[in-house]
């Protein structure tokens, strides 16, 4: 396979040799896709790579921490090595990436000494002055929206006519040959979002032209639940204390003061275009209330009549008259709620102000009106949250199970803040002020905690109602009686509730043996004694609490559309040849792909 392009973006596991190492991660990712190594690659991968080929570069996405999870012998060295771009992307947006991302740069640098890293994303926008200065780091694009400044600096590493300085690309922080340090004002900030497309056929056709596929998985077990996302905005109305998304820290990191929509037509074209490759759920990132009724409505109307599954989200209690509209218009569509607690003085100390009748009556709505689910879910580790309180929403749990869960299409769910309290959200940037207090605060401290024995010790937090020991034991039990709940609901079947209760029991064990070993054992022989338990630990990382399939939304049929892939694939070889044929025919356009 060609190894040529001019953009090379990397994905790196959240730590870089988790292969080797033994290290309980605990319930990090029971609640995404991705394992315990988010080996799932931004969406941002996806619209950044389209946009640039759009504008005439050719980009390729190697997802190295599918292909070090699928692989064991694979080995990313001769692979990264191997290739010859104009520059490599790594991605650092969400701060679990700070070890895998940083150990990717550098042995980039090692064997591409004169070739750019580009680094990008929400954590390292945050902490761009930082990042800049590790010297296998040499530019950093600051944004939310980093598809047009990413596109002038290739040009201007391309050398393309007409191209800006490197002092003239927005939001770029940089080093020039001497060293010297350079922070671009911060100047693109996109109104909306109607230039950006989350077009997975761009994935299709380029893991087609580079014979790569293993590369372009989103996440490990994608091909056997091929959901796919569609993007409402970027921003939010919302200001949860803990999210590095929410509006006060798009607000501080971005200078957003209100969310970039995308016009509800063209989400509702992303959704089409989704379902023309996957039978998989289409998840529609964001509440489609944010931008005003008028827009649900519009994005209703464009969509109505599509039949495939859809999953939307609800911040907040809706009307049935708005829920009515959702199953008039996605008739198979799963909604989801975060009440994050049952106690509504907590809920408001996170930042949810409503109370749980409202909520309740919205459940009770959604699943009349023809919900094929409704997934509610619920966090440990919030302000003004003890072990007590988190116990006692699981007692909520069995009374929203007894009211509205007994046909089984409720489905409640609970994990922990973990592991990290995200840098730019109120409560890292004010922790204190919100009851808590903070183990790490740069870039080199996190990236540092991610290769600690276990998940306790990686936390970069603790609150004044819970300490870390207290939130890992109360996170086990928590998940064990929910799981014995579920069982009792029919929700999971007698032997995967068995084996989920197996794999905490294991994971309660094996933390106090850390533990042990971490309090008695010398420094320089605690990973040596942690190695003899590798195996037990790789047992229990995955799916801790729960049995993360318990997420997936059920669909018929094969999981992807494979005739329509040829027939997309097809067509591309046929434009190609004509392309090469009469290339006076097919000058560049920076129109959409079609």
């Amino acid at each position: 396979m060609s190894q040529r392009a001019d953009l090379i973006l990397l994905h790196a596991p959240s730590v870089y040799d988790f292969r080797r190492q033994s290290i309980l991660y605990g319930p990090v990712s029971d609640l995404v896709p991705s394992t315990p190594v988010f080996e799932m690659y931004p969406i941002g991968f996806t619209t950044m790579a389209e946009y640039l080929e759009r504008h005439g570069f050719r980009v390729r996405i190697v997802n190295l921490a599918v292909r070090m999870l699928n692989e064991p012998t694979f080995d990313p060295e001769p692979l990264i090595a191997a290739f010859q771009p104009t520059a490599f992307g790594i991605d650092l947006h969400w701060l679990p990436h700070a070890h895998g991302a940083l150990a990717i740069a550098q042995i980039v640098k090692r064997h591409h000494p004169h070739t750019p890293i580009i680094f990008g994303g929400f954590s390292a926008t945050y902490y761009h002055e930082e990042l800049i200065r590790y010297p296998f780091v040499d530019y950093v694009i600051r944004g939310d929206s980093a598809e047009e400044p990413l596109r002038q600096l290739m040009a201007c590493l391309s050398g393309r006519a007409g191209a800006p300085t490197l002092a003239a690309v927005p939001n770029l922080t940089w080093r020039d040959r001497d060293g010297e340090i350079h922070v671009n004002p911060y100047s693109y900030r996109p109104a909306n979002l109607d230039h950006v497309m989350l077009d997975y056929r761009y994935v299709v056709r380029a893991a087609a032209r580079d014979l790569d596929l293993d590369s372009y998985v989103p996440f490990k077990d994608w091909l056997d639940y091929p959901i796919l996302a569609a993007l409402s905005c970027r921003g939010c109305t919302q200001n949860c204390v803990i999210c590095g998304g929410s509006a006060s820290a798009f607000r501080r990191m971005h200078g957003r003061t209100a969310p970039a929509f995308r016009k509800p037509e063209m989400l509702a074209e992303d959704v089409r275009r989704s379902a023309a490759l996957s039978r998989g759920p289409v998840f529609i990132l964001g509440d489609l209330r944010q931008a005003g009724p008028d827009y649900a409505q519009r994005f209703f109307d464009a969509l109505r009549g599509f039949r495939g599954p859809v999953i939307t989200e609800l911040f907040s209690p809706a009307p049935r008259e708005y829920l009515a509209r959702l199953a008039r218009a996605l008739p198979n569509f799963t909604l989801e709620v975060s009440l994050e607690s049952h106690d509504p003085q907590v809920r408001a100390a996170f930042g949810k102000h409503y109370a749980n009748e409202p909520i309740e009556r919205t459940i009770a709505d959604a699943l009349d009106v023809g919900a094929k689910r409704v997934d509610v879910f619920f966090m440990a580790g919030l302000p003004q949250q003890t072990a007590a309180s988190v116990l006692d929403t699981i007692d909520y749990c069995a009374d929203l199970l007894r009211r509205f869960g007994r046909d089984g299409r409720l489905i409640p769910f609970i994990s922990p803040l973990a592991p990290f309290l995200d840098p730019g959200s109120r409560g890292f940037e004010e922790p204190d002020q919100h009851g808590y207090r903070l183990f790490a605060r740069t870039l080199e401290e996190h990236r540092q905690r991610l290769g600690a024995p276990s998940w306790k010790y990686v936390l970069n937090y603790e609150t004044r109602w819970m300490n870390r020991d207290q939130l890992v034991e109360v996170t086990y039990a928590a998940g064990k009686r929910l799981n014995s709940l579920k069982a009792e609901y029919g929700l999971v079947s007698a032997e995967q509730a068995a084996a989920t209760d197996a794999r905490i029991d294991r994971a309660t064990a094996l933390i106090a043996e850390i533990d042990r070993l971490v309090n008695t054992a010398p420094s320089d022989q605690v990973y040596a004694e942690l190695g003899r338990l590798k195996a037990e630990i790789d047992q229990v990382n995955m799916s801790t609490v729960c049995d993360k399939r318990e997420l997936n939304v059920e669909f018929s049929g094969p999981k992807l559309r494979y005739h329509q892939v040829a027939h997309m694939l097809i067509e591309d070889m046929v434009r190609e040849v004509s392309r090469r044929l009469f290339p006076q025919r097919f000058k560049y356009s920076a129109q959409p792909i079609d």
